[in-house]
């Protein structure tokens, strides 16, 4: 009966500490930095005012979810949700991609090459006229 018992803490012992062991997997960092835009822009279902922003993005988080914050005049923040994620090139710039409706500017994607993620959003289809060429740099994303 003392055997089984000691047999039992140890298989839980052990699954306990295999459970709290850190893990060696992929683990991307957080992307995060800056960046400024100079009109209002739909962002998802967000509005976003004119201004300077820091952003964050955990790719590894469950809820993929951009965070937002305005950093400049009245400070704000947002959540927006990322449908899609990409791979970014090496060789793509920091930049946000703007979709021009008769509604607005709308963002649909965020490029951050430095750490290998290109954010796809989505865009009303019923809105959508054409591509922007303009865009918006992304300053000082970083590691």
């Amino acid at each position: 009966m003392k055997s089984i018992r000691n047999y039992v803490y140890a298989t839980i012992l052990a699954a306990s500490a295999l459970n709290f062991a850190p893990t060696l997997a992929s683990a991307q960092e957080p992307a995060h930095g800056k960046f400024t835009l100079t009109h209002e822009v739909h962002w998802g279902n967000a509005k976003l005012p004119a201004g300077e922003y820091e952003f964050s993005f955990d790719p590894d988080n469950g809820s993929r979810t951009l965070t937002l914050s305005k950093i400049s005049g009245v400070h704000a923040g947002y959540m927006v949700l990322v449908p899609e994620t990409g791979d970014a090139k090496p060789t793509d710039s920091s930049r946000l991609l703007l979709t021009t409706t008769p509604e607005g500017s709308y963002v649909s994607a965020m490029q951050l090459p430095e750490f290998g993620l290109t954010l796809h959003f989505t865009v009303p289809t019923h809105a959508a006229a054409k591509q922007s060429a303009r865009t918006a740099t992304i300053a000082s994303a970083a590691r």
